[in-house]
């Protein structure tokens, strides 16, 4: 008959359970699936109990222990991003950069098994506390999700941590942030104008094609003559420009060249009169004065827009013009409608996105047709397109039956 091991206490040990009477620890052993010896610590019988029933639950839902024990966060990213052989340049490059940037250094580190939901809660929301937006975060939990849920379906943990997250923090924050809106008709006016003042002359052209055909800033960047067609009044989109730190030089972004950001994005959009006037004297500008861009990217050239130095525009400073003109705007104008006894036309804070979403505002009013309206704006998906017009529709009520209102229907 076996002999009974008991602990200090006089209780009983179970199989693979032992105890140290000098270190006053309690252990627990065996053996995973692989042949490696595990051994648990614990200095509480109740607590390593606990543990075990935990192990052999984890053993039946046959959950990879002895990887769960080792792997860290940053290995489990590492492994997913590895997989992703599908993913566009682009979007690789922007995955990475974003879990280096926010996560491999500190959150990277735990270990898997340790991470829990209200740790990536306390996580994402400690950003928020920093200031971050909640599309940076979101863009985090998009990296992060799918990565979680991958080892999910590799049997290392059994539920997803992040699960729920972000809809927890959105419902937190509902009601302090604003969604970010369209410009209305006479803001868009009023930028456009201000574009007239010498001190803004070069950025005219761009901001023009910007607003008049809705186009990513990534797409304008990387507009070129050739795909512009003067005969049959269309500019062809098909590939774009990204300006992002490259997986061997984590420092300094580049440009490159990349196809549009969904397979809806290649598309032909037709010229407004005042694009085509836009473009045929900027032109003609060019060629009179020789200046061009001197910039080449994959072996692309003759692009439309670019700096003082010929060399083209990145997103950042495009959105620095931005908030420098929409500054000296709103500060001349409040002193200006002082003078004249009426309420300023102030301009809100916007960014180059917000002009491809004012596009799509001005389009949504002149065309019910949803189809056409997806095919200028290239979003892959049909919703997208009826979120932008459902935000216009609603305007469009609230302008009705004030109009009923007015006109004493009832």
């Amino acid at each position: 008959m076996a002999k009974v091991r008991k602990d200090s206490k006089g209780r009983v040990l179970h199989k693979g359970e032992s105890y140290n009477r000098i270190k006053g620890l309690y252990c627990y052993n065996f053996t995973d699936p692989s042949g490696n010896r595990i051994f648990i610590y614990s200095r509480d019988l109740g607590d390593l109990r606990d543990r075990e029933e935990e192990i052999a639950k984890n053993r039946l839902d046959k959950i990879d222990l002895y990887t769960r024990s080792r792997s860290d966060l940053n290995y489990l990213f590492d492994r997913y991003i590895a997989t992703k052989t599908e993913l566009r340049s682009t979007t690789m490059t922007n995955y990475v950069y974003t879990y280096d940037r926010y996560v491999r250094n500190g959150f990277g580190k735990r270990k898997i098994s340790d991470i829990k939901y209200s740790d990536v809660l306390m996580f994402y929301n400690s950003f928020l506390e920093k200031g971050l937006k909640v599309s940076t975060v979101d863009s985090m939990h998009c990296v992060l999700h799918p990565a979680f849920q991958m080892a999910v379906r590799d049997c290392i943990i059994r539920i997803n941590p992040t699960d729920g997250v972000m809809a927890e923090l959105k419902k937190k924050l509902k009601g302090r942030s604003e969604p970010r809106h369209a410009l209305t008709i006479e803001e868009e006016r009023a930028f456009l104008k201000y574009l007239e003042k010498p001190e803004n002359e070069r950025w005219k052209s761009l901001f023009i094609v910007m607003f008049g055909t809705g186009c990513r800033v990534g797409e304008i960047i990387g507009l070129r003559w050739e795909d512009v067609d003067f005969e049959k009044n269309t500019i062809c989109i098909n590939h774009n420009i990204t300006y992002y730190p490259r997986h061997d030089n984590d420092y300094k972004c580049e440009y490159r060249v990349a196809l549009p950001k969904t397979e809806a994005g290649i598309r032909t959009i037709p010229m407004l009169d005042k694009v085509r006037e836009t473009l045929q004297k900027e032109k003609a500008y060019q060629e009179s004065s020789g200046m061009k861009c001197i910039s080449e990217v994959d072996g692309m050239s003759g692009f439309i827009f670019f700096n003082r130095f010929g060399m083209l525009h990145s997103p950042s400073s495009i959105n620095r013009e931005i908030k420098r003109m929409v500054d000296d705007h709103n500060a001349s104008e409040e002193v200006k409608a002082s003078r004249e006894h009426r309420e300023p036309v102030l301009i809100p804070k916007f960014s180059c996105h917000i002009t491809r979403h004012t596009f799509c505002s001005r389009l949504c009013e002149n065309e019910t047709n949803l189809k056409c309206i997806q095919e200028v704006m290239g979003h892959r998906d049909i919703q997208t397109t009826m979120n932008v017009y459902a935000e216009f529709s609603e305007a469009k009520k609230q302008e009705a039956f004030k109009q009923l209102n007015s006109r004493n229907v009832f």
